[in-house]
């Protein structure tokens, strides 16, 4: 069974800092797969933010291109969100999936809530 799950959102003031995490499970992720992460800010629709492929590229999205790192963690298809310089804007609720995202598996999420 395929399964996603985030952790590590929180609370944190303007221009504060947070890592999230993401942890695959399930056959499906035993191989090498491009990864996403995409959140979900209220009242607006699910977006894409980062990207990073097996060998370690990776892309942003631009209004979070120079705040926002995701890497690799050493658990097959695990990936990581340091997210810096955190806005009021950032807040959302945080997923990770496949690219391009696989639908019916999406987790739980992980809620950031930026907050002054």
């Amino acid at each position: 069974q395929v399964q996603l799950a985030e952790s590590g959102g929180g609370l944190v003031q303007p221009g504060g800092s947070l890592k999230v995490a993401c942890v695959p499970s399930g056959d499906y992720f035993q191989i090498p797969r491009t990864m996403a992460w995409f959140r979900q800010a209220p009242g607006k629709p699910r977006e894409w933010i980062a990207a990073i492929t097996y060998s370690g590229t990776t892309n942003y999205k631009d209004d979070v291109k120079g705040r926002f790192t995701v890497s690799r963690g050493s658990a097959m298809n695990s990936i990581y969100l340091q997210m810096n310089g955190l806005k009021a804007e950032d807040t959302a609720v945080y997923y990770c999936n496949r690219w391009p995202p696989r639908e019916g598996i999406w987790g739980q999420g992980t809620q950031v809530t930026v907050y002054s």
